[in-house]
């Protein structure tokens, strides 16, 4: 199953930057560990923001709800995740 997510950061601006790097390095690492199964197929980043939309493929909406909410910059997220269909005029 694909999903379109995007998700917007909002650390709070008093955060000890030393907190704030340690938790976007663990970001990193999770992040770049499910891009390795696949299961992170695509990463953008929104110019001008703090965002991303990302491209998951994963078995199940409860899959894809696990390593969103064990992302750890996840408390200080929005996200807005919609569900994607083969459209029929793809060739892909």
């Amino acid at each position: 199953m694909l999903y379109l997510v995007r998700m917007d950061v909002h650390l709070p601006h008093d955060m000890p930057t030393s907190q704030a790097d340690e938790l976007k390095a663990r970001e990193k690492a999770y992040s770049q560990d499910l891009q390795q199964t696949g299961k992170w197929q695509q990463l953008h980043r929104i110019v001008g923001e703090y965002a991303n939309y990302s491209i998951f493929d994963v078995d199940s909406h409860d899959e894809l709800h696990g390593i969103l909410s064990a992302l750890p910059l996840f408390p200080y997220m929005t996200m807005q995740v919609t569900p994607l269909a083969r459209h029929p005029s793809s060739i892909r």
